[in-house]
């Protein structure tokens, strides 16, 4: 694996880690919600993790990570598409799919 894609890996690894700082200890979404700062601070992780994967897939397309395409498509949104991202969306992608991505990146770096 080249050098960069496991550069890439460990700030993707970095930003799932700060993730799981920001939130509340109870994981609880009305909690959350009122949070102006951890919400921002979750988005921004999710932007350089779908950065750090289109990255990674411009190098290595076949690198396996389950929807790949659509973390890419999730940071694009965040980014460019920023007000029609609600905070329901952002809490089922860090409840549902985080711990997934992160078993994946775990068994990708060295």
């Amino acid at each position: 694996m080249e050098n960069e894609i496991k550069l890439w890996l460990a700030d993707i690894k970095r930003s799932i880690v700060e993730i799981y700082d920001f939130l509340p200890v109870e994981k609880d979404f009305p909690t959350f919600q009122k949070d102006l700062k951890t919400r921002k601070a979750v988005e921004r992780n999710l932007e350089i993790i779908g950065e750090a994967l289109n990255r990674i897939l411009r190098v290595n397309p076949d690198i396996l990570i389950t929807n790949s395409r659509r973390i890419v498509n999730t940071r694009n949104r965040i980014i460019h598409g920023y007000d029609t991202v609600s905070e329901d969306i952002i809490w089922a992608i860090v409840i549902k799919e985080l711990p997934k991505l992160e078993e994946e990146i775990d068994r990708l770096l060295p």
